[in-house]
């Protein structure tokens, strides 16, 4: 089996995305935070996987008197609640600024996926590409019509003859006029 060798790196702002999403919104009102984020870490585990980006979803858990923590989905995809006092905005800047010097190695690009403009400009600042969070929506359902429509299996050959791709009206009138 071929290695995992990603060329991007992902960081996805959580809760702006759940808020931006039409979906993930009626999740969240519907079934609760819990519920949104769950869809939208496995929305982001096929999208990481077609797109063979490594990918990290950051959570705000900065009104909770616990330290952050990561949990690790698959080896592409992982989810990052940040610690008491420190919100989802600041854990992406640090990261964004730390980058080229912590993952240049092994990463081309960082992508950061936010709809906040501050935030925006800032992870800008630090070379850092943007992604809103339509756009992201965007091509995570467009990647996944392309990569359902790879899946089909290919139509019958009918042969290669024209008379063969006719409609049966069409071939019939066409024997018609043969006799």
């Amino acid at each position: 089996m071929a290695s995992f060798s990603p060329q991007a790196f992902l960081l996805v702002d959580g809760y702006n995305i759940i808020g931006s999403w039409t979906d993930l919104k009626k999740t969240r009102d519907q079934h609760g935070l819990e519920f949104a984020r769950q869809d939208l870490v496995e929305t982001l585990i096929n999208y990481t996987v077609f797109k063979e980006f490594h990918t990290r979803i950051v959570f705000d858990a900065h009104y909770q008197k616990s330290p952050g923590y990561q949990e690790n989905h698959t080896p592409s995809l992982s989810v990052h609640y940040t610690g008491y006092a420190q919100t989802a905005d600041t854990y992406i800047e640090r990261f964004s600024a730390c980058f080229k010097n912590n993952h240049r190695e092994a990463y081309s690009r960082l992508i950061v996926a936010t709809s906040d403009n501050a935030q925006k400009l800032t992870v800008m600042g630090y070379g850092a590409e943007w992604l809103s969070a339509q756009r992201l929506e965007s091509e995570v359902e467009t990647t996944m019509k392309r990569e359902h429509r790879k899946k089909k299996p290919p139509q019958k050959s009918k042969g290669r003859f024209l008379f063969n791709s006719l409609d049966e009206k069409s071939q019939k009138l066409l024997q018609q006029w043969i006799k």
